[in-house]
């Protein structure tokens, strides 16, 4: 049975709980960001282990990144053909194998593997979940479900930096890992007993598996030029990713069945620059995390749970603003409260520009909490636009895009700070002795991002309106 809704689409009355649906999406959103939040305030103690210079451990987030971003947009369109089911439980079993090979590492090699198998399976998650999310969900309530949704991302990130403190404490760094599997297994029978339909509103298409191969292989060679520029190999490696980029994208206006569909952007203003807004926010806000907890921890002499009760300011301040903002989201026009919230982000990290071991830390605190404030209004109206501006059969293109925008920022951020690690830093190990060193590459990265916010800002704003678009 087809009803209408207030986006002008057509939406399909489902058997599935919608609230069980969303406890499900929520449950698997909180685990995802848990385990990465907590992680950041575990890095030091793997370069430890593992004698990693600043550049390699910056691959213990990235690794995991990488194979998100290559898997994110072919698997929400395999999810559109096959069914974001079956995409959505393989993602969930393949994060629980991950995990608890990353928890058994015995080198650095076999964590960036491990690390790799969970970026695959949480590529699989998100690139389906917001998809199941936005299927079972009317127009008029789907704001306030992407809201808790977005909340329980942040409440993630607030839980994690304090629970990966105490764990690597007490427990080691390794069980921040292994606590995932049988919360994995938990979801997996969740998901299993909630998720009524298959959902495969593109049944019957075929699947570009070239484009998605020339795909994959660009983002791994413009990613491994971070590690290498500004020597000539990261240059030759930067043009070649660029290369297949473009090849790819003249790949995607020649197919029948594109894994995305590039009329998304030159013909949906709302859609691509909301995807752009998305991009920019998280490129300018991931890499702040891994900073400060070297900051904090290297200069500042905290311990791991001392960083994360201090970290957790940011996201916590998320969590409380995004389900209000989400709900706000169906009767406000996204654009303008996005773009509030990029401003204030922009607000909130301006001063760390000038960051250094004399600040109190209440000081940071404070501008950690604007930080999270903004992000908390822009990230759920932001998503509510884009999941409103297409049709139920690219729900699953959208969705995908969606987690390939917040992928793409992170691994833009940790690009940032990588090839500054690399001009400035050398594979130095980073303690008190190389301070200058350190702050040196905070404070341009941070004057970096709040370049990236000024120009989202502007691209939040002009976006136009959902219900114009429609």
């Amino acid at each position: 049975m087809k009803q209408s809704g207030r986006d002008g689409h057509e939406y399909i009355a489902v058997k599935s709980n919608k609230w069980a649906v969303l406890s499900v999406s929520v449950l698997a959103s909180f685990l995802s960001t848990l385990m990465m939040s907590g992680l950041n305030v575990a890095l030091p103690t793997i370069q430890t282990e593992f004698q990693l210079s600043s550049a390699l451990l910056s691959w213990v987030p990235t690794s995991y990144l990488l194979t998100s971003a290559i898997f994110l947009l072919p698997g929400g369109r395999l999810a559109d053909i096959v069914g974001r089911r079956y995409i959505y439980l393989i993602g969930i079993l393949l994060f629980a194998l991950g995990s608890l090979g990353c928890g058994l590492a015995g080198s650095a090699s076999w964590l960036f593997t491990m690390r790799a198998v969970q970026g695959i399976g949480g590529a699989m998650t998100m690139s389906t979940g917001m998809a199941i999310l936005t299927s079972v969900f009317p127009p008029k309530e789907r704001g306030g479900a992407i809201g808790w949704t977005v909340a329980a991302v942040y409440i993630g990130l607030s839980a994690g930096p304090s629970l990966g403190g105490v764990l690597t404490e007490h427990m080691g760094w390794r069980s921040i890992f292994l606590i995932n599997v049988p919360l994995s297994i938990f979801i997996f029978i969740a998901a299993l007993v909630a998720y009524k339909e298959n959902w495969a509103d593109a049944k019957g298409q075929h699947f570009d598996l070239k484009g998605s191969l020339v795909y994959g292989l660009g983002l791994i060679l413009l990613m491994l030029s971070s590690s290498h520029l500004p020597e000539i190999t990261g240059w030759a490696l930067l043009f070649c990713g660029l290369v297949a980029m473009i090849f790819f994208v003249i790949m995607q206006r020649r197919s029948e069945y594109p894994v995305v569909d590039l009329r998304l952007f030159t013909h949906n203003r709302v859609f691509a620059f909301s995807g752009l807004a998305a991009l920019i926010n998280y490129a300018s806000t991931f890499a702040v995390g891994f900073l400060l907890s070297l900051f904090l921890q290297r200069l500042q002499g905290f311990s791991p749970q001392q960083a994360g009760m201090i970290l957790v300011s940011q996201p916590l301040a998320q969590a409380l603003c995004s389900p209000i903002a989400g709900k706000l989201s169906d009767k406000v026009e996204p654009r303008i409260l996005s773009s509030i919230g990029m401003a204030l982000t922009a607000l909130g990290m301006a001063p760390l520009i000038m960051l250094d071991t004399s600040w109190p830390i209440a000081w940071l605190i404070v501008f950690l909490v604007i930080q999270g404030i903004g992000f908390g209004i822009f990230s759920s109206p932001n998503t509510n636009a884009i999941m409103s501006s297409v049709p139920p059969r690219q729900y699953g293109t959208a969705s995908g895009m969606v987690s390939t925008m917040r992928v793409l920022g992170m691994m833009l951020s940790m690009m940032v700070t990588a090839i500054l690690f690399g001009m400035k830093h050398g594979g130095a190990d980073i303690g008190s002795e190389q301070a200058l060193s350190l702050l040196f590459v905070m404070h341009t990265s941070f004057m970096i991002f709040v370049t990236f916010c000024i120009f989202g800002i502007g691209f939040s704003a002009v976006r136009g309106n959902v219900s114009r678009n429609l």
